[in-house]
C-alpha cells in the first residue's frame, strides 16, 4: 500500500473513532455519524476524497457480509414460511411507492421512461440503514421488523431486473437480460444452492481439523465473496449471492463460527459504506438549490410513510404503532438507487443536474432518519405487551442454558435438559465431537471456541440465564468463566472442576464448581458400604454427611490456598477429623468387615 491508501485509511478510522462515540453521546446513532463524516471528506467539503465512487464501490463488500450474516439468522424452511410478507408484502410496496412517486416525477414534466425509473429507484429503501438500525434498536426479531427484513429482501431482488431494465428504456444501446443471460442466472443460483448443501459443510470440516483461527477466517471470507462474485458475474445482485450462501449454512454446525468470523469485518465495511453514501452527498447542490432538495426529501418520506403505513396495517396485520415504526424505518431513499440514477444517466434517461437532485435527496433522506425514527420512538412510547396464551410457549430459538463443551460430562448435563423439555444451546470446539454428536441427535450444537466473546454474542448468550461451564481444559474453563462474570454477570455459572485447586480458582471467579468425578465417586463408596452390609438408608446418610464435612473444608482450604503452610496444616487437622467423623455412629452400629 503506497502512502497515500495508508493515510486514506488511517483518516478513515480516525474518524470513525472519533464520531461514532461523540454521536453516540447526543443519542444521534453510529449511522449519522458515518455520513457526516463522510459529507465533510468528501469532494464537496474538506475534499480528502475526491473520488468517492471507488470507495462505495469497495465499501459495498461491507453490505453483502450483513446480509451473509442475516442469511445465517435464517434457514430454508424459515424462508419459506416468509414467502407471503417478501413477495405478497413486499411486491405491493414497490408497486404502490413507485407507481405514486413515479407519477409525481410525470407531474413534474418528466417523460413516462424517467419516470417510472425514478419513481422505482426511489421506491427501493437502503438494506443498510434499515437493518442498522433495527439492529441498534433490537427490534430485527420484532413484528415489524421482520417484516421489514422481507420488504428489503423484495426490494433487492427487484433491483436486478429494473437495472437490467434501464438500457432498454434508454436511448443507449442495449444491454438487457436475453434469454442466454437468464438461463446463466438460473445456473448460477442453482449452483450455489447445490454446493452450499453438499459441498460447504464438507469444506470447513477439512479446515476446523487443521485447528488453525485463522485459515476458518480465510474461508469464511472466501464463501461470503466467492458467493457474491458468482451472483455478481450472472448479472444478480452479489448481495443476494451471499444471502443465500448464509441462508443454506443456518442450520449447519458451524453457523456461530462463521457469524464471529465475519462480524468484525462487516461492522467495518458497515462504516466505511455510509461514509461513502455521505462523500457521493453533492453539498453543492443542496446550497444551491436548498428549498427543492428539502421538498424533494419531504416528498419522498411523506409519500413512503403514508404508503408503508397502510401497508403495514392492512396486508402487513401490524398494529398502529408497529405500522409507523416499520414506515419510519424503511421511508428512507435506498443505496441501489445511486447505482439506479447512475446506470439511467449513462442510458441518458437522466441529466447530470437532476441525478445531483436524486442523489442529494436519497443522501438526506438517509442522514434525517435516525433523527426522525428516534422522535418517532418518543412521540409513541411502546406500550406493556398483554400476555397471550402462545406468549408462555417456549422457542428452542431463544434458549436458556447455555452448555460449553460437549464431552462425557456436558453430553450427561444436555440429556437431563432434554428429559426436561428444557432448550438448550451447546458449543465446542473439537469437530469431531460435535460431527458426532449433531449425527446421534437433533439437539443444537454448534463449533466454535466458547471462550471467545464473539462466539457467545452471536449464540444469544445475553438471553441466557445458566452457563454449564464443561470444558477440558482448566485454563479455557477459566477464560470462560472470566468473560461471562464480566459480561453477563446476572447469569449463573456451573462449571466442571477438575480437582480441588480449579475448583477453588472456579469459586474465586464467581462459579459455582462441581468436580467432575466427586458424584460418581461418592455413589461408588455408597454402594460399597452396602455391599459391606450397611443397610441403604444408613449408607446414604454416612455418604451425606461425608459430603457435607467435604464440601466444608474445600471451602475452608479456599481461603487459604495462598498460605502453603496453613494450608497443610489445615489438611493434616482435616485427616484427624475425618477419622473421628463416624466414631459416635460406628459404636452404636457396626456393619459387617466396617472394622
Amino acid at each position: 500500500m503506497d502512502s497515500g491508501g495508508l493515510e486514506l485509511a488511517l483518516v478513515f478510522l480516525l474518524a470513525a473513532v472519533l464520531a461514532v462515540p461523540l454521536f453516540k453521546r447526543f443519542g444521534l446513532g453510529a449511522i449519522l455519524a458515518y455520513l457526516t463524516t463522510g459529507v465533510l471528506l468528501g469532494p464537496h467539503a474538506l475534499a480528502v476524497v475526491r473520488d468517492p465512487d471507488r470507495v462505495l464501490a469497495a465499501s459495498e463488500i461491507g453490505v453483502v457480509m450483513l446480509l451473509f450474516v442475516i442469511g445465517l439468522e435464517l434457514s430454508l424452511p424459515r424462508l419459506t414460511l416468509m414467502r407471503r410478507p417478501i413477495f405478497v408484502v413486499g411486491g405491493l410496496q414497490v408497486l404502490l411507492c413507485g407507481a405514486a412517486l413515479g407519477g409525481l416525477a410525470l407531474m413534474a414534466g418528466q417523460g413516462w421512461k424517467t419516470a417510472l425509473v425514478v419513481g422505482l429507484g426511489l421506491a427501493l429503501s437502503s438494506t443498510a440503514v434499515g437493518l442498522q438500525l433495527l439492529a441498534e434498536r433490537k427490534e430485527l426479531a420484532s413484528e415489524h421488523g421482520r417484516l421489514a427484513f422481507a420488504i428489503l429482501l423484495f426490494q433487492d431482488l427487484a433491483a436486478i431486473p429494473l437495472l437490467a431494465a434501464i438500457p432498454l428504456l434508454g436511448k443507449a444501446k442495449s444491454a438487457g437480460l436475453g434469454w442466454v443471460e437468464a438461463m446463466h442466472a438460473v445456473a448460477a443460483i442453482a449452483a450455489l444452492v447445490v454446493g452450499g448443501r453438499y459441498l460447504l459443510r464438507h469444506l470447513f470440516r477439512a479446515i476446523a481439523r487443521t485447528d488453525l483461527p485463522e485459515v476458518f477466517t480465510g474461508a469464511a471470507l472466501l464463501v461470503v465473496l466467492g458467493s457474491a462474485w458468482l451472483m455478481q458475474k450472472a448479472g444478480l445482485s452479489a448481495g443476494l449471492g451471499a444471502f443465500l450462501a448464509g441462508v443454506l449454512l443456518a442450520e449447519s454446525e458451524y453457523r456461530h463460527e462463521l457469524e464471529a468470523q465475519i462480524k468484525p469485518f462487516e461492522g467495518l465495511l458497515l462504516g466505511l459504506f455510509f461514509m461513502a453514501v455521505g462523500m457521493g452527498i453533492n453539498v453543492l447542490r443542496i446550497l444551491a438549490e436548498p428549498w427543492l432538495i428539502a421538498a424533494g426529501v419531504a416528498t419522498l418520506l411523506a409519500v413512503k410513510t403514508i404508503l408503508l403505513f397502510g401497508i403495514g396495517l392492512r396486508p402487513g396485520r401490524l398494529h398502529p404503532r408497529s405500522a409507523f415504526l416499520l414506515a419510519g424505518v424503511l421511508a428512507l431513499g435506498g443505496e441501489f438507487a445511486f447505482v439506479v440514477f447512475a446506470e439511467a444517466s449513462k442510458a441518458r434517461l437522466l441529466d447530470g443536474a437532476t441525478r445531483d437532485r436524486l442523489t442529494a435527496i436519497v443522501g438526506l433522506s438517509m442522514a434525517v432518519t435516525p433523527l426522525l425514527l428516534m422522535f418517532a420512538s418518543r412521540l409513541f412510547p411502546a406500550s406493556r405487551p398483554q400476555p397471550r396464551p402462545f406468549d408462555a410457549i417456549p422457542t428452542d430459538r431463544h434458549p436458556q442454558v447455555l452448555v460449553a463443551g460437549f464431552g462425557r460430562f456436558g453430553q450427561i448435563v444436555a440429556r437431563l435438559l432434554r428429559a426436561q423439555g428444557i432448550p438448550f444451546i451447546a458449543i465446542d470446539p473439537d469437530i469431531e465431537q460435535v460431527n458426532l454428536s449433531r449425527s446421534l441427535s437433533s439437539d443444537q450444537i454448534y463449533y466454535g471456541d466458547p471462550t471467545r466473546m464473539a462466539i457467545l454474542r452471536s449464540a444469544g448468550a445475553e438471553r441466557i440465564r445458566v452457563f454449564v461451564v464443561a470444558i477440558n481444559g482448566v485454563e479455557a474453563s477459566l477464560r470462560m468463566v472470566r468473560l461471562v462474570r464480566k459480561h453477563y454477570p446476572q447469569a449463573r455459572v456451573f462449571a466442571r472442576a477438575r480437582n480441588r485447586q480449579h475448583a477453588w480458582q472456579l469459586v474465586d471467579l464467581g462459579a459455582e464448581a462441581l468436580r467432575e468425578t466427586y458424584g460418581s465417586s461418592l455413589e461408588m463408596g455408597r454402594e460399597v458400604l452396602m455391599a459391606l452390609g450397611m443397610d441403604r438408608v444408613q449408607a446414604a446418610d454416612r455418604v451425606q454427611r461425608f459430603r457435607y464435612w467435604d464440601e466444608a473444608l474445600l471451602e475452608q482450604q479456599r481461603l487459604l490456598q495462598d498460605d502453603e503452610d496453613a494450608l497443610l496444616q489445615a489438611t493434616r487437622d482435616a485427616r484427624r477429623e475425618l477419622d473421628g467423623l463416624f466414631e459416635e455412629a460406628a459404636a452404636s452400629t457396626h456393619p459387617q468387615g466396617s472394622g
